[in-house]
C-alpha cells in the first residue's frame, strides 16, 4: 500500500466506529434513520452470513424502535408474498420452513437461508403481539421488487380474479392467452418479438392493468385489511407482468436498457406499496430495502452511471434527496455462499484478497476488524474518499478466476451510500438448500448475478 492510502486507512480508522456486537453498535444509523421514509439497506454479496445478520438487526430496530411498516427485498413478488402470508399470520399452522417452498429458482439461497428464516420467525412473533393486535395495528409485511415472476404472476392474477369477478378472470385469460407458448422460458418471447417471429403482447397485457386499476378493483369504503391486501396483491402481479413483458423485450436491445427497465420497475413497485401502507396506516410509511450494493447504492457515483445505467438508489436520491439513506457492506476475506455458473448448485468459496487501491484494501488495513462508517458530515474524509476508486460486488456466481473483470467496478463512495459497515472477515450464508427446482422460469437476478 502506498503512503497516501496508508495515511488515508488511518483517517478512515479515527473516523471509524466499531461494531462489537453490542446493542447499541448502530444507534448512530438508526438515529439517522428517524423520520426518514426510506431506509435502503445494501450487500456486497448475495452469499455472506454477516451482511444478512446485520441487516436482519438493523431491520428489527427499525420496526420496532422507528415504527417501519414494511420490507421490501429483491425477490420476485409472488415468492416474496408467501413470506407476507406468514409473518401476517394468515396461516397459523404453517411453520415458517414451509413459507420458504415459495422460492424454487436458482438462487434458493438468495432469501432461503437460516438468516432471513430467523428474521422472518421474528417478524411473525411481533406481528402477533397482544399489544399490536389490542391496539390494532397493521401487520409489518414483507414483499418483493423483482419481476422475473411471469408464469406464476399470471396465474396470481387469474386466480384472484376467478374469486372475486369470474368475467374479468376470463377477459384476462384470453389477454394473457399470446404469452402462453413463452411462459416456461420468458426471454425467448423478446427474441421472438424482435425478429417478427410473434406479435407483441404489449397491448393486451396494459390494457388488464388498466382494468385492474380501474374503479371496479379501487379501494372500497369498508373493505377489509386483509381483502385490501389481497387486492393490492393482484394488482401489483399485473404491474409485474405488464413490466417483466417490456423487459424481456428489451434485453435484445443491450444491458443499459432491461438493467434500467428492472430497477425502474423495483422502484415504481417501492413507490406503490408505500403508497398502498400510507393509505392503510393513515399516515407516511417507512419502508426498508433490501438489496444488493449495485441496487441501493447511487449508481450516479459508479460506473454503472457512466455507461447508461441507473438502480434504485439513484432514484430514490433524486426523489427524496437526503430522506433516502443509503447503506452499503463491504469484507476482505473469508467464504460466500455462490455458484460456480448459472444453475448451478450452492458452494462455499474461499473469497480472494482485495486488489490493491480498491475501497476494500483501505479497510483491511484499518486496525478495526468491523466497523461502521459515516460518510455524511465529514468533508475532509469525504474529500480523501472521493476519488473513484474499485469496489467489489459478487452475485449469485463467484468467479475468483475473472476477479477483476467479474466483481469490481469503480465508485465515489462518500457520493454512493451515507454509511458504509465493513467486516473484515466473513462467513459463507448456510441455505435452507443448495439445490434449486427447475419451474420453468428464470431465476432471479439473471443474467448479471446481481
Amino acid at each position: 500500500m502506498n503512503s497516501t492510502d496508508s495515511a488515508l486507512s488511518r483517517a478512515i480508522a479515527r473516523q471509524a466506529q466499531p461494531l462489537t456486537g453490542a446493542a447499541e453498535d448502530f444507534d448512530s444509523l438508526i438515529e439517522a434513520a428517524r423520520g426518514k421514509p426510506l431506509v435502503m439497506i445494501g450487500e456486497a454479496s448475495h452469499g455472506t452470513s454477516e451482511f444478512y445478520r446485520a441487516r436482519a438487526r438493523l431491520t428489527r430496530r427499525l420496526i420496532s424502535e422507528l415504527g417501519f411498516a414494511g420490507v421490501a427485498v429483491e425477490a420476485d413478488w409472488p415468492d416474496a408474498y408467501a413470506i407476507n402470508r406468514h409473518v401476517w399470520n394468515l396461516d397459523p399452522d404453517q411453520r415458517a420452513e414451509q413459507a420458504f417452498q415459495a422460492f424454487e429458482r436458482f438462487p434458493v439461497w438468495m432469501w432461503a437461508n437460516t438468516e432471513v428464516l430467523d428474521f422472518v420467525r421474528w417478524l411473525a412473533e411481533f406481528n402477533a403481539m397482544p399489544t399490536r393486535a389490542a391496539a390494532g395495528l397493521r401487520p409489518v409485511g414483507f414483499y418483493g421488487l423483482d419481476l422475473y415472476s411471469l408464469q406464476s404472476s399470471t396465474r396470481a392474477v387469474i386466480d384472484y380474479l376467478e374469486k372475486q369477478d369470474p368475467p374479468a378472470a376470463a377477459r384476462a385469460r384470453e389477454r394473457y392467452a399470446c404469452l402462453d407458448q413463452f411462459l416456461h422460458e420468458p426471454h425467448l418471447y423478446g427474441q421472438s418479438v424482435e425478429f417478427g417471429l410473434s406479435t407483441s403482447c404489449e397491448q393486451a397485457i396494459t390494457e388488464q392493468l388498466r382494468e385492474m386499476q380501474t374503479r371496479a378493483f379501487q379501494r372500497l369504503e369498508g373493505l377489509g385489511l386483509v381483502a385490501d391486501e389481497q387486492r393490492f396483491c393482484a394488482e401489483q402481479n399485473a404491474r409485474l407482468v405488464r413490466n417483466a413483458e417490456e423487459y424481456y423485450r428489451a434485453m435484445f436491445r443491450g444491458r443499459p436498457s432491461s438493467w434500467n427497465l428492472r430497477d425502474g420497475h423495483m422502484f415504481e413497485t417501492l413507490e406503490a406499496l408505500r403508497s398502498h401502507l400510507t393509505y392503510q396506516l393513515g399516515e407516511p410509511a417507512g419502508m426498508v430495502v433490501w438489496a444488493h450494493n449495485s441496487h441501493v447504492g447511487n449508481a450516479a457515483a459508479t460506473e454503472m452511471g457512466a455507461r447508461g445505467e441507473f438502480n434504485i438508489g439513484q432514484l430514490a436520491r433524486q426523489q427524496y434527496g437526503e430522506q433516502a439513506l443509503l447503506v452499503g457492506f463491504s469484507t476482505a476475506t473469508g467464504e460466500v455462499t455462490a455458484a460456480s455458473d448459472w444453475d448451478g448448485p450452492a458452494e462455499t468459496r474461499t473469497i480472494r484478497p482485495p486488489l490493491p487501491g480498491s475501497y476494500e484494501a483501505l479497510f483491511q488495513a484499518v486496525p478495526e476488524d468491523d466497523f461502521l462508517l459515516d460518510l455524511r458530515g465529514n468533508d475532509a474524509l469525504s474529500a480523501a474518499l472521493a476519488e473513484a476508486r474499485l469496489q467489489r460486488a459478487i452475485g449469485v456466481i463467484y468467479r475468483p478466476q475473472t476477479e477483476r473483470h467479474s466483481h469490481y467496478y469503480y465508485s465515489r463512495l462518500p457520493e454512493q451510500f451515507d454509511f458504509m459497515l465493513h467486516y473484515q472477515h466473513t462467513h459463507a450464508l448456510q441455505p435452507l438448500t443448495r439445490h434449486s427446482t427447475a419451474s420453468g422460469e428464470l431465476g432471479e437476478t439473471w443474467p448479471s448475478g446481481l
